[in-house]
């Protein structure tokens, strides 16, 4: 079921501070670009008509999500790339190469575009919508369709035998510890116990407890709950999720599944990216053999419970990430965060009690629930317990996902990608994603884990290693992450959109001028990162700045090469 078709009956939907009930226009908004290529006034208009709903609603959905296209296009579109990990393999000149080659073409349009969570190719682009390298778009133009829609065709670095993460040696035992809670053989607080004792935490960047959020929502009063499985993840230099979609959709689902079970939950949503049209397809086709199995449906293996799963498709924006504001978007409104608490495993969803949580948190659970919690610590490494999912790109041999025991050093893991490409010398990394903070070479030694992360300056974030040689101009490199939350910023609070603007502005300036960050730009620049983190209403505009900052202070990297 849908949700436009379940949202009427749930209770509760009130218009609020502009906000309309009724069903969700965001997946009308999709189907109507996906039937025209764009979206025509007239269309609009009928929305509106026949949803009996304002235009200016509407309009305002259009305006905020940037996958809506307003203009028509006039034939292939190709969006070019320009964060970070692309922009470390030379971006910025193939986007003038490209321009200049396409410029004056009628029937080609190109732009840059912001991550399409394709990093393991970078310098990456699309061709309508489709992903690419940048160097194959004229092939792929010349060709009359867009990039490689095969999921199998993305790069990965797994052991040859599977990821480890996965219990099952055969397709037909997938379901295992579902099918052991669904049949009382396991009781939902012995999930929830195994959960707590092995340690998860969220692997999607805030690292709350996974045990004691399916608890805390088991608990929440309310018979009516509801399950998210945030998949929108959109920070450059991370992409690891997007394999887990393509190589573990039946772990994903399971561990959703089995959340829903625990928490009483009857009805889920695969939260994913519009760019992940590919990976899209595999869950799509996963949920289908679900049905057929038995294991979704009102009557789940004659259990008498009903569990729906389903794929919602972003209409665009980094912010969407925040839990949060990926509710206001499911529920149709315009994704800026909410203010909080109430925190959605009280208040989430439509107002009810809503779990949520990563691809790879629930992705691990199967594992944990079949082999025990302990059998989950003893994969880490020292203190650390467990397995951990990294996206690697920027200046290394072999970009692409690895899987390797939770507290493995930096160092080990730039190994394993086959080192800093071309032999080069490492200069710093980010090791956490866009927003983590850059560690320089004298932290290789550090084993990646939350803690000891958080010790050295950084955060193990969204599990995101972007290695940057020397010779790099990491002021540069940090302007350029700025610049991607600049525009990312919803533009809610004043904090965020204004100060993540100046900042970038004093950076964008001293860059173009070739001279060295004065004193006074400087203690601008800190205060307002200062401001930003404190003031903000949710993690992108208080995290924003640190990158930035930790270039400045030195602990990032050199700064400006000689």
């Amino acid at each position: 079921m849908t949700v436009e078709a379940q949202q009427p009956k749930v209770p509760g939907v009130e218009a609020r501070a502009g906000k309309f009930r009724g069903p969700s226009l965001i997946p009308m908004l999709i189907a109507i670009q996906e039937r025209r290529g764009w979206l025509p006034r007239e269309e609009l208009t009928a929305l509106a008509r026949e949803q009996r709903r304002p235009l200016y609603e509407i309009e305002g959905l259009v305006s905020f999500y940037p996958h809506f296209r307003t203009e028509e296009p006039k034939g292939a579109t190709v969006g070019l790339c320009h964060d970070l990990a692309c922009w470390l393999k030379g971006s910025e000149s193939r986007i003038g190469a490209m321009r200049e080659r396409y410029g004056d073409a009628e029937d080609v349009a190109v732009t840059e575009i912001s991550c399409p969570g394709r990093c393991d190719i970078a310098p990456a682009a699309t061709v309508d919508d489709a992903p690419c390298r940048i160097d194959d778009v004229p092939a792929v133009l010349a060709a009359g369709s867009g990039g490689h829609a095969d999921p199998g065709a993305t790069v990965a670095y797994g052991p040859a035998e599977g990821w480890p993460n996965d219990p099952y040696d055969r397709p037909e035992h997938r379901y295992g510890a579902l099918r052991a809670l669904l049949t009382g053989a396991v009781a939902p607080e012995q999930v929830i116990a195994d959960l707590q004792e092995a340690g998860l935490r969220g692997m999607g960047g805030a690292g709350f407890p996974t045990g004691r959020k399916w608890d805390l929502v088991r608990k929440a009063p309310g018979g009516v709950k509801y399950a998210i499985c945030n998949a929108d993840e959109s920070e450059p230099g991370t992409f690891k999720d997007r394999q887990l979609l393509a190589e573990q959709p039946h772990l994903v689902l399971e561990g959703m599944l089995m959340g829903m079970v625990v928490t009483g939950a009857e009805e889920g949503w695969v939260f994913i990216r519009h760019e992940y049209g590919p990976e899209e397809a595999v869950l799509r086709a996963e949920i289908e053999r679900l049905g057929a199995l038995g294991l979704t449906g009102d009557d789940v293996l004659g259990t008498g419970r009903r569990l729906v799963v389903d794929v919602f498709t972003s209409p665009g924006g980094y912010i969407l990430g925040e839990e949060t504001a990926l509710i206001e978007c499911m529920e149709g409104h315009r994704g800026e965060p909410r203010n909080k608490p109430p925190f959605p495993g009280v208040h989430g969803l439509w107002g009810r009690p809503t779990l949520m949580n990563s691809v790879e948190t629930f992705a691990d659970v199967p594992v944990i629930a079949t082999r025990g919690a302990q059998w989950w610590l003893d994969q880490g490494i020292g203190e650390s317990g467990g397995l951990k999912f990294f996206s690697v790109s920027g200046h290394v041999e072999r970009p692409g996902v690895y899987c390797v025991p939770m507290g493995t050093t930096i160092r080990a893991l730039v190994d394993l990608a086959g080192g800093v490409a071309g032999g080069a010398e490492l200069d710093c990394v980010q090791p956490g994603g866009a927003s983590s903070n850059f560690l320089d070479a004298s932290h290789l030694d550090t084993p990646l884990d939350f803690g000891t992360l958080a010790e050295a300056g950084s955060m193990l974030g969204s599990g995101a290693l972007v290695v940057i040689a020397k010779g790099t101009d990491t002021l540069a490199a940090a302007t350029n992450v700025l610049r991607f939350f600049r525009n990312e910023s919803c533009g809610k609070c004043v904090p965020c959109r204004v100060g993540s603007t100046k900042a970038h502005d004093l950076l964008a300036e001293t860059l173009r001028s070739g001279g060295e960050l004065s004193a006074e730009r400087r203690e601008r620049l800190l205060e307002l990162e200062t401001v930003m983190r404190k003031t903000s209403i949710c993690g992108l505009g208080q995290v924003a700045m640190g990158p930035v900052v930790s270039v400045l202070n030195g602990s990032g990297a050199a700064g400006r090469p000689e």
